[in-house]
């Protein structure tokens, strides 16, 4: 099965550099990082190797992902708008 993969600088890659920035020196936004990554990792493994689970269980974890996707999206358009206003 072809399995489309979600890691957040190909999906986010205007934010490679705050992605970084952020991982480094955010602790909350590197505990949200590091579970939208396992959230990931999951789905993507169950879908691969198309392993029985109920739908609701995928569809659930795809939601909990765009969730954490949103959350951190948000956080990186605050530093983007911090580093903008200190020049």
């Amino acid at each position: 099965m072809q399995v489309e993969h979600h890691d957040l600088h190909q999906e986010l890659p205007e934010f490679t550099d705050a992605i970084n920035v952020l991982k480094a020196g955010n602790a909350h936004f590197a505990k949200l990082y590091a579970s939208y990554n396992r959230l990931t990792g999951r789905v993507e493994d169950l879908e691969e190797h198309d392993m029985p689970v109920a739908d609701f269980t995928i569809e659930d974890m795809k939601k909990q992902r765009v969730k954490l996707k949103d959350e951190l999206y948000h956080m990186l358009l605050a530093y983007r708008a911090g580093q903008q206003a200190a020049k």
